[in-house]
């Protein structure tokens, strides 16, 4: 069947055309993982955001593998009858075999194919595949571990529908690409079975890291001293860690998420990954460049509006002058950071206040955890809130002023009454008690990692303090009665996200904040972190922030947050709008149509190395790469010059003196952006990194840059 193609992946300037020889006409594409229409992690969002590029490339013969899940399903797949002939017989027969696999489409941008398997309908299987997975990998499963029991029947069905297809009458080449350890035991089983396969294993954080990470270790100074079985084993996940390291070594091609990664996969699966694969997101280019810049206001105000109700009866600051911080991401205190940006935020409040600053800011922690529900007091500031609104936009006092027909005589427009009514409700706003840290009952309140630690500090949200702090323990929707926004919306109105995570294998929650204009503060044992410090001489002038984390200590690490914390608190709105613009202009770096070509090379590379007769895949010297090339500058300019000499009054949007030049701002941009290698194919240059290790050029334990 003819394929789709998309010639979209070469429009960005600077990028050669893809040169692409492999004939993917005889070739289907299966990409398998436990988060296909089934959201639980980051990698949900990195399949999802990625399928419409790979669906452009492969047209009808690209398909997802997952889980059936009944309650997503309903309301994320339409399903159909499959297309394709040789997987239509191989679900026929699984079908008719005991099994219960489904077809159909992901509503989702692309609308890729979707193949799920209901796991819990064939669990009568589990204790013959444990057998099967202990006879043949030694690898031995225990009973009360739900997670690794689904990750059996997950990868004994998937490489029994992988063999199905393979054992038609003509039948195509086969690519698997298997995300993460929940996936990986069907990549095992297709090496061991022998069937005619490529496999691609990748691996968006290792088992054996989070853990170590999350145990407060030294871990990256030490990540050629550890024990890996013994490690694991204390954890109580050797029989994960083994299904993990199983994969790694048995795919023909093994990809991670970035450099740090990289490296932690080199000693810990004990297997150098083949290729790196940055995750990327699908940019949505706006026609005029102040477009973001707009939804930053909109969203913003509602934020305001939200604050005004938390706040009420306290709110003795200006919120013109407010900035608003956040953090996000799983509730991993120490893993992501919470831990070193609060006390950060401490120590910022102090500097605030001893410099007297007319700054106040606002750090919102969006990190889910166990409540039991609203907390009364923050819907009652949010009620009150809306009442003194009401009542203050009254209809008839509305009316008339609209009808009055002249200038309004006070004492006429409003009558006693209404003077009742508006004293009622400001009288309303008054508070005795502080403004709420939580906006939750929280189930474990005085075991909380966050309330914990804000207590110690005495962040509570005090007239005195300039810091304020909100912890949002659930993540954000459009439907909450509390702050009705989403995600998105929420990060679009923010001025600065703040991620000083210890182990982040990737970082999407910075990468989100790039592409919508929001500067970002991340760390280099950050993927993301790393990343833009390979492309970027000076990521600071972009709003890229990177914290280092790797060669300091916790005290340095959290005085060089804090500094830059203080440095934003210092800057002009009008310095803040240039920057948001430069943060922007980065985003085509992060687009899936820039970064999918990396996944392009590891399929190419799993063919070649499966199918040799069939695919040549031979990458070119490094010295021939020309690599991504950034457009001319397009920030918003300030007034033009002959009117500024003119105007009477200076705008609010330009708080200083200082000229901005887009020529020189354009040059600077072209000093900072590096210039990272193409990808490698038949006739391209060679691969976008060189692997810590490689040439020579390994610095420390990690090969993180100085």
């Amino acid at each position: 069947m003819p394929l789709a193609r998309s010639l979209s992946i070469t429009s960005l300037s600077g990028l050669e055309e893809w040169d692409e020889e492999f004939d993917l006409e005889d070739a289907v594409l299966f990409e398998i993982a436990w988060e296909v229409a089934n959201k639980v992690g980051g990698i949900y969002t990195v399949i999802q955001t990625k399928a419409r590029l790979t669906a452009e490339e492969w047209g009808e013969n690209y398909f997802l593998v997952g889980p059936y899940v009944e309650s997503n399903v309903r309301t994320q797949v339409e399903l159909i009858e499959p297309t394709n002939p040789a997987l239509k017989r191989a679900i026929d027969k699984m079908n008719s075999s005991g099994c219960k696999v489904y077809f159909g489409r992901w509503l989702i941008e692309g609308s890729p194919y979707v193949v799920l398997i209901d796991v819990a309908f064939t669990a009568w299987n589990l204790d013959k595949w444990k057998k099967e997975l202990w006879d043949n990998f030694s690898i031995g499963v225990p009973w009360f571990d739900r997670e690794a029991n689904d990750a059996v029947l997950f990868g004994f069905l998937t490489a029994w529908l992988l063999g199905e297809v393979a054992q038609c009458e003509e039948p195509p080449h086969i690519l698997a690409h298997f995300h993460e350890w929940l996936a990986g035991l069907g990549l095992a089983l297709c090496r061991q079975r022998q069937l005619p396969v490529a496999t691609i294993f990748t691996t968006h954080a290792t088992l054996l890291g989070r853990y170590l990470c999350a145990g407060s270790v030294d871990f990256y100074n030490n990540l050629a001293d550890f024990n890996v079985d013994k490690e694991a084993g204390d954890r109580q996940i050797y029989h994960r860690y083994c299904l993990e390291r199983t994969a790694a070594r048995c795919a023909h091609v093994f990809t991670t998420v970035s450099q740090i990664t990289a490296v932690e996969a080199e000693h810990l699966l004990k297997r150098k990954p083949d290729i790196i694969t940055p995750n990327g997101l699908n940019v949505k280019k706006f026609s005029a460049m102040h477009e973001f810049q707009n939804l930053h206001a909109q969203s913003k105000n509602r934020i305001q509006e939200f604050i005004r109700g938390h706040f009420y009866g306290h709110l003795d600051f200006n919120l013109d002058k407010c900035l608003f911080l956040f953090i996000a991401g799983r509730y991993e205190f120490s893993n992501k950071g919470a831990d070193i940006f609060l006390e950060a935020l401490a120590r910022l409040n102090y500097l605030l206040r001893v410099n007297h600053s007319d700054v106040t800011v606002v750090a919102f922690f969006i990190m889910p955890a166990r409540t039991n529900n609203f907390n009364v007091e923050t819907l009652k500031g949010q009620a009150v809130r809306k009442q003194l609104w009401e009542t203050l936009a009254c209809e008839k006092i509305i009316k008339r002023m609209y009808f009055y027909g002249q200038l309004p005589d006070v004492s006429k427009m409003l009558s006693k009454d209404d003077f009742t009514m508006m004293k009622r409700a400001i009288f309303a706003t008054q508070r005795q008690c502080q403004p709420p840290i939580c906006t939750h009952n929280m189930l474990e309140d005085s075991n909380d990692p966050i309330l914990t630690c804000i207590r110690r500090i005495g962040l509570f949200n005090s007239s005195a303090d300039r810091v304020k702090v909100i912890f949002h323990p659930e993540f954000l929707s459009s439907t909450s009665p509390l702050l009705p926004m989403d995600y998105e919306e929420f990060v679009r109105g923010c001025h600065l996200g703040v991620f000083p995570s210890y182990y982040e294998p990737w970082g999407y929650t910075p990468a989100e904040c790039t592409v919508m204009g929001i500067p970002s503060i991340s760390t280099n044992l950050s993927g993301f972190g790393c990343f833009m410090e390979e492309h970027i001489a000076d990521p600071s002038a972009y709003g890229i922030y990177i914290l280092d984390r790797r060669y300091r200590g916790v005290d340095e690490s959290c005085n060089q947050l804090t500094s830059y914390l203080f440095q934003f608190c210092q800057q002009s709105r009008r310095a803040r709008i240039i920057q948001r613009n430069r943060t922007e202009r980065l985003s085509d770096l992060l687009d899936w149509r820039y970064l999918g070509r990396y996944y392009i090379s590891a399929r190419h590379m799993a063919l070649a190395k499966a199918f040799p007769d069939t695919y040549f895949y031979q990458p070119h010297d490094s010295d021939t790469a020309q690599g991504f090339r950034y457009p001319r500058p397009a920030s918003v300019p300030p007034s033009p010059s002959l009117s500024r000499h003119s105007s009477p009054r200076q705008s609010e949007a330009e708080e200083d003196d200082d000229r901005y030049d887009e020529d020189a701002e354009a040059e600077k941009d072209r000093l900072n952006i590096r210039q990272p290698l193409t990808l490698p194919s038949k006739k391209g240059p060679a691969l976008p990194y060189t692997l810590p290790g490689a040439n020579g050029e390994k610095n420390g334990a990690t090969g993180v840059k100085n």
